[in-house]
C-alpha cells in the first residue's frame, strides 16, 4: 500500500460505487485530500411511478405524530411530491425527524426544518428521540429494499408504523470507463450502503472480474457498520469504517488511515 506522501504524488485511485447523481461532493472532497476519484455507480435511484400511495398520506399529515425521512433520497422525493401537490408548511402537531446530515440539508434546502437528527446516523439510533409513541402514526417513507428494522422498533414501542414505498434502488448499468480503471487496478473500494456493495459484487463478477481478487488489491472502505457487514458477509476484508457514518466521515477516516501508513 502507498504512504502518505506517494499518495500525495501519485493520485491514489478510490472507487466511488454510490449513485452518480449523488458523487460530486464525495468526489471533491476526496481530491481535496489528493486522491483521485473513480466512477463505478452500483447502484440508481428511481422514483416509484404509482405515488398514490405516498400522496395520499402526504394529503393527511395531520393524522401523523412524526414523519422520518432516512436518506436524501427520501427527503428530496417528499419535497417533490409536496410542491407537486402544492402542500405548504406541514401541520405544527407533526414532527420532522432526519437521518443525518445530508437529509437534514435536503430538507432545510427545501423550506422543512427538522425537530430531531440522532446523533449516530443510522436507523436504529432514532428511536430514543422520538419520544412516547404509544398509539401514534409514525410515517416512513423507505426504499423498496430496506430492512424492516425501524418500523419494528417503532412497533415494539406502541407506535403504528406506516411505511410507504417512497423509491426504487435497482443495480446501475456497468459504466465502461469505470470497469476498465478497475481492470487496471485501484486503491480503495468505497461502499455507502449495503446496496453499494451487493450491486458492485454482482455488476464486477458480470464483467468477468473476481470481486474478492481485483487487480491491485483494493482495501475496503464503509460508511458504517450495516454496510461493512454486507461486505464482511460477502466475503470483503473491510479494513475502514467511517465514524461519524457520513461520506464526509468516510473521507476523513481514509485520510487519517493513509497518514498513518
Amino acid at each position: 500500500m502507498k504512504s502518505w506522501p506517494n499518495w500525495i504524488q501519485n493520485k491514489m485511485r478510490v472507487l466511488i460505487t454510490r449513485p452518480v447523481e449523488q458523487t460530486a461532493d464525495f468526489a471533491a472532497a476526496l481530491r481535496a485530500i489528493g486522491a483521485q476519484p473513480v466512477f463505478l455507480p452500483a447502484i440508481t435511484i428511481r422514483p416509484v411511478e404509482d405515488t398514490s400511495a405516498l400522496d395520499h398520506s402526504l394529503a393527511r399529515l395531520d393524522h401523523y405524530s412524526w414523519l422520518i425521512l432516512t436518506s436524501a433520497n427520501a427527503a428530496e422525493i417528499i419535497l417533490e411530491r409536496m410542491n407537486s401537490l402544492r402542500i405548504g408548511a406541514p401541520p405544527q402537531s407533526l414532527r420532522l425527524a432526519a437521518i443525518g446530515p445530508k437529509t437534514a440539508a435536503k430538507l432545510e434546502a427545501g423550506g422543512l426544518h427538522p425537530d430531531f437528527i440522532p446523533d449516530q446516523y443510522i436507523a436504529e439510533a432514532i428511536l430514543p428521540g422520538l419520544g412516547d409513541l404509544m398509539d401514534r402514526w409514525v410515517l416512513l417513507p423507505l426504499a423498496d429494499i430496506a430492512d424492516d428494522t425501524l418500523p419494528n422498533a417503532i412497533e415494539a414501542a406502541g407506535g403504528i408504523a406506516h411505511v410507504i414505498e417512497a423509491y426504487h434502488t435497482l443495480p446501475a448499468e456497468p459504466e465502461p470507463e469505470g470497469l476498465a480503471a478497475l481492470r487496471l487496478g485501484v486503491d480503495l473500494l468505497t461502499f455507502t450502503s449495503g446496496s453499494t456493495v451487493r450491486n458492485f459484487f454482482a455488476l464486477v463478477q458480470s464483467a468477468g472480474l473476481d470481486p474478492l481478487n481485483l487487480p491491485g488489491s483494493p482495501k475496503v472502505a464503509c460508511i458504517g457498520p450495516k454496510t461493512a457487514q454486507t461486505a464482511r458477509d460477502l466475503g470483503f476484508t473491510v479494513d475502514l469504517i467511517a465514524d461519524p457514518y457520513t461520506s464526509d466521515g468516510l473521507v476523513a477516516a481514509i485520510q487519517s488511515h493513509f497518514i498513518q501508513l
